[in-house]
């Protein structure tokens, strides 16, 4: 074999080692610790029907939250535009998951995290609502939603449930002796956990594909070999 075919094959071998560490396999004679959190290159990867982004309970939560704007303009007779919402500010709505420049692990924790809070301020809306149906179906599918997510973390014990205390001040914050102000800020919270639900699946999506884009690359290198 000529000099210059060893060098392509040896040029290939090594780009087949540096995909498979950015996959997370273990090379030969390579340290095969676990990574340290929100180190991507630790995640394994999931076939298609295990991906996280593709389970139906996202899809059942988005349907419940989606109708909560219908619901608004019936109960206001569109005299109170939905975008007025925003002006009711909650301190306590937990950060979004950013499309980019976060792992995926970080991204889950983050949702576990929001959805924990959410948790807590549907007490609220639930107070002004009691008969909310959309209250009870978002109750029942975030539960469902946080079990699903934790299974993919690689350190579920990092997020911790909030303590009692934490939950009574993040409530206290959203007393309102008036009536009108206290209807308003129970209909941001759920317009606001709609677009936390949204941003996160898309962010956890786009993670997930490119997880397997690398995966398929890598496939096609040991196809050429």
């Amino acid at each position: 074999m000529s000099p210059p075919l060893n060098a392509f094959w040896l040029s290939a071998v090594m780009l087949c080692a540096l995909l498979l560490c950015a996959l997370g396999a273990p090379v030969e004679d390579a340290p095969t610790d676990s990574p340290a959190a929100g180190d991507p290159s630790g995640e394994e990867e999931e076939a298609p029907s295990d991906l996280l982004s593709t389970s139906v309970v996202w899809d059942l939560i988005l349907g419940a939250t989606r109708r909560h704007q219908k619901e608004f303009e019936d109960e206001f007779h569109n005299q109170v535009k939905y975008e007025f919402l925003e002006d009711y500010k909650v301190s306590s709505l937990p950060a979004r998951c950013p499309y980019s420049n976060f792992t995926k692990e970080a991204c889950l924790q983050r949702m576990v995290q929001g959805l924990q809070i959410y948790t807590v301020l549907l007490r609220q809306v639930e107070k002004e609502y009691p008969n909310s149906l959309i209250c009870a179906e978002v109750r029942t599918y975030s539960g469902q939603l946080i079990d699903l997510i934790q299974r993919k973390m690689r350190n579920p014990g990092q997020v911790t449930a909030l303590t009692s205390s934490q939950e009574v001040q993040l409530l206290n914050e959203l007393d309102n002796p008036n009536t009108f102000q206290r209807k308003m800020t129970a209909h941001n919270i759920l317009r606001q956990l709609h677009y936390f639900l949204l941003k996160g699946k898309r962010a956890i999506t786009k993670r997930e594909k490119i997880r397997g884009t690398m995966a398929n690359d890598s496939l096609g290198i040991f196809q050429i070999l």
